[in-house]
């Protein structure tokens, strides 16, 4: 079974009902074509890093499906292409740790700090302590049978529910490939839900410039205007084309002929 997340970028004039028929047209094409349709998010209206056709914002849709075959990639981007309401779109085939993070997140295991966890886990398992019944106070079955009460609703007799095992976190992408990210400012990053190259491409040098000076003013002085370029390179697993841009640039920044 293969794995796909196409994430397109509307034209912000469409209204609600324009954009719920958008994308319900795009989610028929896919069930159609025989796609099991996982997950259906809408982002919401979101600033552009660049003007596209003079707008500088759009409406984000991600639309997650698995499928036995890939053809019908192709077929869903030529749409796409086509479609005069969409001004971009990124389809990406995720790997079983794409899926396994995409599921921790609709469960929301992801964003969370490790002692926001573990104190949830504790009070599960209070909560269960607090519902189990002692063995000597259960009722048998036969001697319940035989006593006649009056007609009543009895109350449900709670049995011990076993202790739930935590399920571990999905660990994020090592953003400090990107050259400019640091140890500390891809913890601050991962705090901010940033946890693979997708979303690192998906947003403005000025929203990742809001998110660390938020966090920290000892990373106000980071340029973080590449990026979400260098990102596009390593989401699309071009390693190789990273490497050779990155040779180029000055501690993440781009050097002043490349800007000119």
């Amino acid at each position: 079974m293969l794995n796909y997340e196409v994430t397109f970028i509307a034209d912000p004039v469409l209204s609600g009902d324009e954009m719920k028929k958008t994308v319900q047209a795009y989610s028929d094409m896919l069930t159609k074509e025989g796609c099991s349709i996982t997950n259906s998010e809408n982002v919401g209206l979101r600033q552009l890093a660049y003007p596209i056709n003079k707008k500088n914002s759009g409406i984000y849709h991600c639309i997650q499906f698995s499928t036995d075959v890939g053809h019908i990639v192709p077929s869903i981007e030529l749409a796409l292409r086509r479609d005069e309401r969409i001004m971009r779109f990124l389809t990406v085939r995720l790997d079983r740790h794409g899926v396994k993070y995409n599921a921790d997140k609709r469960s929301g295991k992801i964003g969370k700090s490790k002692k926001t966890v573990e104190r949830e886990e504790e009070k599960k398992k209070e909560q269960l302590k607090e519902t189990r019944v002692p063995v000597a106070d259960r009722k048998p079955a036969a001697k319940a049978a035989a006593v006649k009460e009056a007609p009543k609703t009895p109350a449900p007799e709670t049995t011990p529910t076993p202790e739930a095992t935590p399920a571990p976190v999905k660990e994020a992408v090592d953003l400090t490939k990107i050259e400019g990210i640091g140890p500390k400012t891809a913890e601050v990053l991962v705090a901010a839900g940033i946890v693979s190259y997708t979303h690192l491409k998906m947003k403005s040098a000025d929203d990742i410039k809001a998110i660390l000076d938020g966090a920290d003013a000892k990373l106000s002085h980071l340029d973080p205007t590449t990026w979400s370029k260098q990102a596009e390179y390593a989401a699309n697993g071009e390693w190789d084309a990273l490497k050779k841009w990155q040779d180029e640039l000055d501690g993440g920044k781009a050097s002043s002929s490349e800007e000119e």
